[in-house]
């Protein structure tokens, strides 16, 4: 974010690398535009790309001394066309045939391998089967253990390597794949800060991921991504499990009908905040400005409802990829942030359930500052707990300055909403501790001299730990 005594910025910005913007040049100019989290799609990515974009990110945030967090998004369990020899054109009523990898074709009908041997056997008669997105849709009229005859109901040609969907299939794939858990090894090794993991369908997934990431030794926030209908069917034991979700919206799309998508979105939203869990909106934000300098109207009205529900962050993808405006998308998105934000309710939420005596004295610190007006909350935190419940509880117009002394912790604060993250050394002594960062924040230009600021802290009192709201003056 960006220091300003008149408006600070509470929803973040995601943005993913890709040609348009991974050199150095053009990472220094996002991070300064704002962009909060970067990226990295290992859909298509290799590992020393890995390695030299983490490298060109930290170097450019360093040079422009603001510092960015790094998400790795991995593939998860795809189910994928193989490759033909040229596109196969279809027409409504045609047959078409997909059979696994190991089987040859039967010759009844034009065919095409898919890389998921268990198909024939989660598919049955009747059912919808979607490819390329969701473009092409086919229902199954005839199976054997490894033929599924279809019925094309859409027209379209076929290439390889194209993605199929089974809406209301609940299919059984292991949720990390062998290049998954390669691509997360470079990825610990590099750095990542964040692990977004695909088609999260029921929460064994996330601690399938969580034990694979401890084995690495790495201490990763994991987002979990809500796209399929098991994943929206179990949502709630999901959000528990997972540090974050993201409403990855094109899949999604797909996978349920698509004038459901918002009612989706918005009880996806909700149920993050009653669990305190930050939440992400996906896909198609500003797709428009792939190729044009301006959004349209409606992009403009879909972000505007994201900061309207008080996501905490919204992503940018083919925008900052391949699109011809990268920076251009996030002045967008700031823009209509800056505008929007201040027209949502400051209502806290009420929605989540605060179960410990001193995450029930954050509510207070919040309502305490939203009251005095002009002021912010400061909290010292070595786990980031504090932080993200404060930012869980949505205090409109009130920034959360977020101290901490563990790098990683620093960068893991960059996700949840209105928090703006500190690296400091804390003092043995709390009351330097505390002096050292009102001061930090005076010379960058966080607060004035004068105004109130709630403090959440330690002291001692005769040797014992105890737990502080304090209200202090900047001098």
């Amino acid at each position: 974010m960006e220091p300003s005594s008149s408006y600070f910025r509470h929803t973040k910005i995601i943005a993913t690398l890709g040609p348009a913007t991974e050199s150095k040049d053009m990472l220094a100019k996002l991070i300064l535009a704002g962009v909060d989290i970067l990226r990295l799609n290992m859909a298509h990515a290799s590992h020393q790309w890995v390695d030299d974009a983490m490298w060109f990110i930290r170097e450019a945030s360093s040079e422009v001394g603001r510092h960015v967090g790094v998400m790795m998004d991995v593939k998860g369990p795809e189910i994928r066309t193989g490759k033909v020899d040229a596109p196969i054109e279809l027409k409504v009523g045609d047959r078409f045939e997909l059979h696994i990898e190991s089987a040859e074709p039967t010759g009844d009908a034009p065919a095409v391998s898919v890389n998921y041997p268990g198909l024939p056997g989660d598919l049955a008669v009747g059912t919808v089967v979607l490819i390329d997105s969701g473009l092409i849709r086919m229902r199954v009229i005839d199976k054997d253990d490894a033929h599924v005859l279809c019925e094309v109901l859409t027209p379209g040609a076929i290439g390889s390597k194209r993605h199929i969907n089974l809406p209301g299939v609940f299919v059984n794939l292991p949720c990390l794949t062998a290049k998954d858990e390669m691509d997360l090894q470079a990825g610990v090794r590099a750095g990542i800060d964040f692990v977004a993991l695909s088609f999260v369908r029921q929460a064994e997934d996330i601690r399938v991921l969580r034990r694979f990431l401890d084995g690495l030794g790495s201490s990763a926030k994991i987002i979990a991504k809500i796209e399929d209908q098991a994943g929206v069917r179990n949502m709630r034991d999901i959000i528990r499990e997972a540090d974050a979700i993201m409403v990855a919206r094109g899949d999604l799309g797909i996978e349920i009908d698509y004038h459901r998508l918002p009612l989706v979105q918005t009880e996806l939203v909700a149920a993050c905040q009653a669990e305190g869990k930050p939440v992400i909106i996906a896909t198609h934000l500003l797709e428009t400005m792939i190729s044009s300098p301006m959004p349209t109207r409606a992009e403009i009205s879909d972000v505007s409802n994201a900061i309207r529900e008080q996501a905490d962050a919204v992503m940018l993808s083919g925008e900052t990829t391949v699109g011809a405006y990268p920076l251009e998308s996030v002045q967008v998105m700031k823009n209509i942030i800056e505008s929007i934000e201040p027209s949502v309710s400051g209502a806290l939420n009420r929605t989540i359930v605060l179960k410990e005596p001193k995450s029930k004295m954050l509510r207070s610190a919040a309502v305490l500052a939203q009251e005095l007006g002009n002021s912010s909350i400061v909290v010292f935190t070595r786990s980031g707990f504090l932080a993200y419940v404060l930012g869980a509880l949505r205090a409109r117009g009130v920034p959360i300055y977020a101290f901490t002394d563990v790098e990683s912790v620093f960068r893991q604060l960059l996700l949840p909403w209105g928090v703006e993250p500190f690296l400091m050394e804390f003092s043995d002594d709390p009351e330097l501790t505390i002096c050292n960062a009102l001061n930090t924040l005076k010379a960058k230009n966080w607060c004035q001299p004068g105004s109130w600021q709630v403090v959440i802290t330690n002291a001692l009192a005769h040797d014992k730990i105890i737990d502080t709201l304090q209200l202090r003056q900047v001098s």
